[in-house]
Parts: C-alpha cells; sequence; structure tokens
C-alpha cells in the first residue's frame, strides 16, 4: 500500500535549513524515474535531479518495446529473458496507455538460421517467462501475400509489446511527484562527499544557481554518464567500465499496411524492427555502433542510415532511399563493459547494483547496464539493496499499482467515457489523449466545454492547454520536448507550426521571467 500523501509527510532539514533526503537519485532517464517512483510510493522522501530534460537521452532513443529479447537466447541469457518475459505482462497491466501488445513477424531465410532452430527459439520464448494475455506463436508459408520479398517462403509470427519510452520515463516522475518527489530537471549534480551519516550534495541549477541538500542514500542511475559521475562527482573509482554503443533509427512514410512488426535477420547475426509508428509511419532500427563521444551529442551516421536501408530492402518489396526518410534519431547505451566481446550486438544488456558503504556510512549505490523492459524490477532490487539504510520504507508496491493515467480498464472503455465527457473533442484528438496521457487527460480537460476553451490550436490536434499542462505538470519547457518526447507530433506538425509553436514558448518564457 502506498504511503500518505506527501503533503503529510515532512523532509527532515540540516543545519542552515539544507532539505535531508531519504534517497537522492542523479539521472532522469527511466531508471532513476522508475527508482524515484518506488521509493516515494514507499513512503520516503525523495529528490531526482536530472542535467537535461526527462528522458532527454538513452531513454527516448530505444526501439520503443517492452520485450523479453527474443536474440538474448542465442547468448544464453536466460535469467534476463525470463525476467523480461514476466515483466511484460507486469507492464501492460500497469501502463495500458502507453504500452499495448504487439504482432511481430519473422521471416525463415534459411542461410541465416534454419527453421528447426527459429522454431525452438520461439517454443523457449513462449514458454520461459509468464505469458496470460499474450498469445504465442505460430508459423506459416506466406505463399507470395503480403509485403515481403517472394522469395521469403515462410514466416514465424510470436508476441511483444509497444511502448511509448518517454513517457514511461515522465509518467514514473509524475507519479513520484504526486508522491512526494522533488523533481528536477535542468538541474546537475556537480559533487556529492560523505559527512558523517549523509551525504553532502551540491546541485547546480539552469548551470546558473548553486545549491545544497543532504541525502541519507545516493543513486547513481546516469546512464551513459554513470562511470564520469562515480570518478567525476563522487570523487571515487568506477567499480566497472561502460561502454558506450550507438543505437539509431529512422522514421519512414509507413511501408505497409497492417499493425503487425518485423523482426529482420541479417547476415552479420544482428537484427532489424520495423514497427508502426504514430499513424501513418514505420519506425526502423536499431544499430550496434560503438561510441567514443559525448552522449548529448550523438546522431544517426550516413554509415548506420544506409545499413538500416539495405536490410530493409533486402526484405520488402517497396525499396526504400534516402529521400523517404523523415525523421533520423540516435541514443546512446551505456553497457556493461565486457572486454571478451568485440561484438557491441553481443553485449550483455543485463545489469548490476553496485553498493558501496560501510557500517555507519550513508551508502551509494550505482546502476550499470538495464534496458527499457526491466526498469520496474531493477528499482524493486535497487530499493531491497537500501533497506539496511531505510528501515522505515514501506514493502514493495509498484507491481500492482497503476502507472500515473493508467487506472482504467480498456482504451475503448476510456475512449467512451471521455467521449461522452467532452463530445466536442475531434476523434483523432480523443484517441490520442487516450493513448498518450490516459485517465490524465482530466487533468487539462476539466472545465472546458468546447475547443475555444482549449486555446490556441497548433496543429495535428495540440492546444495551448495541452502545452500549458505539460510545462506545469510534466516539466516540459522546450520545442524538442514536447513534439518528441512528451508527444511525438514533430511528426504532424509543419515547418510554419513548430515556428508558431516556437514563438507561443519563447512568450511563455517571458511572461515567467517578467513575474
Amino acid at each position: 500500500m502506498l504511503k500518505p500523501h506527501p503533503e503529510e509527510r515532512r523532509i527532515a532539514h540540516a543545519g542552515g535549513q539544507a532539505p535531508v533526503y531519504d534517497v537522492l537519485v542523479i539521472g532522469g532517464g527511466v531508471n532513476g524515474a522508475g527508482i524515484a517512483n518506488d521509493a516515494a510510493g514507499r513512503g520516503l522522501s525523495v529528490l531526482l535531479c536530472e542535467q537535461h530534460d526527462l528522458a532527454s537521452h538513452t531513454s527516448s532513443a530505444s526501439s520503443k518495446l517492452v520485450h523479453g529479447g527474443l536474440r538474448y537466447l542465442e547468448h544464453y541469457e536466460f535469467r534476463l529473458v525470463r525476467e523480461a518475459l514476466g515483466e511484460r505482462e507486469v507492464l501492460l497491466e500497469k501502463a495500458p496507455h502507453i504500452i499495448w501488445p504487439l504482432r511481430f513477424v519473422l521471416p525463415h531465410r534459411a542461410h541465416l538460421r534454419p527453421r528447426w532452430m527459429l522454431r525452438a527459439g520461439l517454443f523457449l520464448y513462449d514458454h520461459l517467462g509468464k505469458r496470460t494475455t499474450l498469445p504465442g506463436s505460430t508459423g506459416a508459408p506466406l505463399n507470395g501475400q503480403g509485403p515481403l520479398n517472394p522469395q521469403i517462403e515462410y514466416a514465424f509470427e510470436y508476441s511483444d509489446c509497444w511502448a511509448d519510452d518517454a513517457r514511461l520515463v515522465v509518467l514514473n516522475a509524475v507519479q513520484a511527484a504526486n508522491l512526494g518527489a522533488d523533481i528536477r530537471p535542468y538541474t546537475r549534480c556537480i559533487s556529492a562527499r560523505r559527512e558523517g551519516d549523509r551525504w553532502q550534495v551540491e546541485l547546480l541549477v539552469d548551470d546558473d544557481v548553486s545549491e545544497t541538500v543532504y541525502a541519507r542514500t545516493l543513486v547513481n542511475a546516469a546512464g551513459p554518464w554513470a562511470a564520469r559521475v562515480m570518478e567525476r562527482v563522487v570523487s571515487t573509482r568506477s567499480p566497472y567500465g561502460v561502454r558506450l554503443v550507438q543505437g539509431s533509427h529512422i522514421v519512414v512514410p509507413e511501408l505497409y499496411h497492417g499493425r503487425q512488426a518485423y523482426i529482420l535477420q541479417n547476415e552479420d547475426q544482428r537484427i532489424v524492427f520495423v514497427l508502426p509508428y504514430e499513424n501513418g509511419f514505420s519506425l526502423i532500427g536499431t544499430t550496434d555502433v560503438d561510441y567514443q563521444g559525448d552522449p548529448a551529442q550523438v546522431e544517426p551516421t550516413e554509415a548506420e542510415v544506409e545499413y538500416l536501408l539495405q536490410v530493409v530492402n533486402g526484405h520488402f518489396k517497396r525499396q526504400l532511399k534516402q529521400t523517404d526518410i523523415v525523421h533520423r534519431f540516435s541514443g546512446v547505451r551505456p553497457l556493461i563493459s565486457d572486454a571478451s566481446q568485440t561484438d557491441p550486438s553481443a553485449v550483455s544488456r543485463d545489469y548490476i547494483l553496485t553498493l558501496e558503504g560501510e557500517k555507519g556510512q550513508p551508502p551509494l549505490l550505482a546502476v550499470y547496464g538495464g534496458k527499457l523492459t526491466t526498469y520496474r524490477r531493477l528499482a524493486e532490487a535497487a530499493m531491497d539493496k537500501l533497506k539496511p539504510w531505510l528501515s522505515e520504507a514501506g514493502p514493495a508496491w509498484t507491481a500492482k499499482h497503476a502507472l500515473a493515467g493508467g487506472d482504467f480498464v480498456s482504451h475503448q472503455a476510456l475512449a467512451t467515457e471521455l467521449r461522452s465527457e467532452y463530445p466536442w473533442l475531434a476523434e483523432e484528438q480523443l484517441d490520442r489523449y487516450v493513448h498518450c496521457y490516459g485517465t490524465l487527460s482530466r487533468v487539462f480537460l476539466r472545465g472546458m466545454r468546447s475547443q475555444a476553451d482549449m486555446g490556441e490550436q497548433f496543429g495535428a490536434g495540440l492546444t495551448e492547454r495541452e502545452i500549458k499542462y505539460l510545462r506545469e505538470r510534466e516539466w516540459a519547457r522546450d520545442l524538442d520536448a514536447i513534439l518528441w518526447r512528451r508527444t511525438k507530433l514533430g511528426l504532424h506538425l509543419s515547418e510554419a507550426q513548430q515556428a508558431r509553436l516556437q514563438e507561443y514558448l519563447q512568450e511563455l518564457a517571458g511572461e515567467i521571467l517578467a513575474v
């Protein structure tokens, strides 16, 4: 059961009235937000600091899947696959607004893997973890039907899930804030040192204002920056190296009709997904390339783009070219360094939690590795490790409670309710609200009686009312945050519409500064 509302809970203060938090989390990606949410729901005081926007890097640049990881079976990562398969069902129930089932078509190509091997792998995938709602795998001849090249004569189908990765992060942060957590994007942790039984932490807000806070426990969930935080912020040696692996995606107009996804094998033993995306587009990715630069500056390379086009064109009747690409993005996965693996795609996606702190010292927990699907289990494991220092913490709770906005029975039922309450909403607008916000839609729809009440219309159903909600409740400051992370409307707004939105955001910022 969740602890009382945070307004009933006091945050202790050190000398000079500096606040003392039970848990301070560095990093606003999916693992950091998940840990902050878990801790807040156990009745603990929590601060999360993120140097940029929430989900502004790795956690918004994934393939947007909640999946067991079929290809990890070839690397004998049975524990990871079993855990991830079980989490599909948990997350489907927790967050039905942003996570939903997806059928994957796996074309058989005999020169890459024999049919018996694929069938055996899918049988294991069906039975290794808990599966109560997702249908099992099947196989059938194609007979030249469908979008695949006629040379591909047979394909398998199996189930996994789609997820809006950036919203998964933000909704965890929203829920944590509702439970009393202090969520601080654009706040960089510049130093942390032990002082008695607590951490003294120096924060830099907007690269301008410094602030000192204290924490009983410290969590390093900085993702690609995890090793750097250990060495430069905490001044300790990182127990694990972090291997940065770049993964890039491209978006093209819908490659085929249908809601199925495709998982494509390739001669280099890697796989590429083709996913239905944002009503009218296909998302293609990912690549696996070692990366050496600043994770905040990663961009798809021309070699990666050509690679993705080549793989897709080798499978589909319709041939893509560079000019078909309407959007591209890249992220850096922080994998645990393994000197025995030269191929980035073979490096484990599992996670390791390290705990540093002797008896009487405040602990430092660091997160290495991990994947979107297992974020909730990782957060539970992190809190279990911190329990000796936080004896008053409540029990684990996230498996049985809906994520913010996910407290509804079905998309259809919620859409029917909203349609009855707000009959003036356009169908496309209503559908997006259900899949983006779930029941949180009512926060900004409350009191509205017409489209005119929603304020200025910026295109694709985006309104002034929604933007103000995103700024005030979801920490969205700029154009990218609104159009590519809180929503994906960047694909649907024209250049002129985006320019007007940018102008409006500048007007809002000016009003805030004037106050």
